[in-house]
């Protein structure tokens, strides 16, 4: 077994974070700049280090998983989704369940709630937030951002539910109300269940093939009859019949069985 190898199976056994499901070439180069970097020559030395110190682990956490994130990431999609999917979902009934999963910094459900609050009361609105991140879910449940991950939320939301601190914007708490964040492990955790939508966008990249097939067919069950699973774009799904999904546009897809 590799020094590398050896490494993952022991922060599996430490944290249940199974490395050896992310794509190793990306992952390996990912950790290896991050162990160089805090001056270990070898995994293993790096491992007894994290052991010992808290504050070092929380760092490798954080610095594993992958936090790019702002609001109305991929613009285009979110207008299919303002303007196809949602009218679908809504039309059934005015309450809805969401869940955004690996909601990263908090950008992604945010802009569920704000986009959804234009059409129906928010208190009809469950949106269910999960990331493996424990520091970054405490970022997203304060709402603060900078101005660059506002780029694309359009002007009147802006004003609506954003105030200016400084050089920062901090979110309104009505929107902060309609977003449970939880911790969540896609590979390892059991899947809530009952969705009407499940938003899973620039993650699944990541994972192996192996892994994304489990993935795809847990998203599947958590979903409601015809609910509707939207990726992000690099994801395509070539095959999503294999998981019982059909093709509703591009990068969403729909729950058949």
């Amino acid at each position: 077994m590799s020094d590398y190898q050896a490494f993952t199976q022991s922060i599996k056994n430490k944290t249940g974070i199974d490395l050896s499901s992310y794509k190793e070439v990306q992952m390996k180069r990912r950790l290896t700049s991050l162990r160089d970097k805090k001056g270990f020559n070898t995994f293993s030395s790096y491992y007894k280090a994290l052991v010992a110190d808290k504050a070092l682990m929380d760092e490798f956490l954080d610095k594993m998983t992958i936090n790019v994130s702002e609001f109305y990431r991929n613009s285009a999609r979110w207008d299919v989704l303002e303007k196809k999917i949602l009218p679908q979902l809504l039309n059934k009934s005015e309450s809805i369940r969401i869940w955004s999963a690996a909601c990263s910094t908090g950008d992604e459900p945010y802009t569920l709630a704000m986009m959804l609050s234009q059409y129906v009361d928010l208190s009809k609105v469950t949106i269910i937030a999960t990331d493996l991140d424990e520091k970054i879910l405490e970022r997203a449940k304060k709402g603060v951002y900078s101005e660059r991950a506002l780029k694309e939320v359009p002007q009147e939301l802006k004003d609506k539910f954003f105030v200016k601190q400084g050089t920062e914007f901090v979110i309104d708490d009505k929107l902060k109300k309609a977003i449970t964040f939880k911790k969540h492990n896609l590979l390892s955790d059991p899947y809530p269940k009952n969705f009407d939508l499940i938003v899973c966008r620039n993650v699944l990249i990541y994972f192996t093939e192996e892994a994304k097939d489990k993935i795809y067919h847990n998203f599947n069950q958590s979903l409601n009859p015809n609910g509707v699973f939207f990726v992000g774009s690099t994801e395509q799904i070539f095959t999503p019949d294999k998981y019982g999904f059909k093709i509703m546009d591009t990068f969403f897809y729909q729950k058949t069985n």
